[in-house]
């Protein structure tokens, strides 16, 4: 080649390609009983019980749209996500409110998944009309990653350690030796799971 190094592989080098802004959306506190309310109103309870999931988890849409009954451990009372954004395997304790969920609707179990559906997945998609629905009838609009934000949000207000936090989203980060000596621990996150 004529020319040895490309000039703008810098441009990736820095991630300068594209500057996108943070979303800054959420559910805040005093819009979440609104917005629980309208979400029991919903006329399918599998729709309701994924937005709950993912609020009360900060899982991400297709994490919590995709779980199967073989990532529930009602023994351990834990799920565990085995293809993630990163690629690491994530595993959640389960609240009282989630284990209940999750037992309730083992009971109606009719799918190797758990937020079934008729589409061609198998599961439950993606619930645009039922956002649209909570969001009219609660006054909130809201997008399903709000819920995420919202979940780790509330458990950075409740002074849970910043560990625990990323842990909870099953956020990693390489330039961060210390998070590398840290052994996981399931029973670490129960009790921020129980307060959230």
């Amino acid at each position: 080649p004529i020319i040895l190094i490309n000039p703008v592989d810098r441009l990736s080098q820095t991630r300068a390609w594209y500057k996108i802004e943070r979303r800054q959306t959420l559910i805040k506190p005093h819009q979440l009983q609104a917005w629980y309310q309208a979400t029991l109103e919903l006329n399918r309870e599998t729709t309701r019980d994924l937005l709950h999931l993912l609020l009360f988890t900060g899982l991400r849409r297709s994490e919590g749209s995709r779980l199967a009954w073989d990532m529930v451990d009602f023994d351990e009372r834990s799920i565990t996500i085995p293809d993630t954004k990163n690629h690491q395997m994530h595993i959640l304790p389960l609240s009282d409110f989630l284990y209940d969920l999750l037992k309730r609707r083992e009971d109606d179990k009719s799918s190797p998944f758990v937020f079934p559906s008729d589409s061609d997945t198998g599961y439950l998609k993606e619930p645009k009309t039922a956002v649209k629905r909570v969001s009219k009838l609660s006054g909130v609009t809201f997008t399903l990653h709000d819920l995420r934000r919202s979940f780790i949000t509330i458990a950075e207000g409740l002074d849970i350690p910043a560990y625990a936090l990323k842990r909870l989203l099953n956020h990693k980060d390489l330039n961060d030796v210390t998070a590398g000596y840290i052994v996981p621990d399931i029973n670490r996150l129960r009790k921020p799971m129980q307060l959230i």
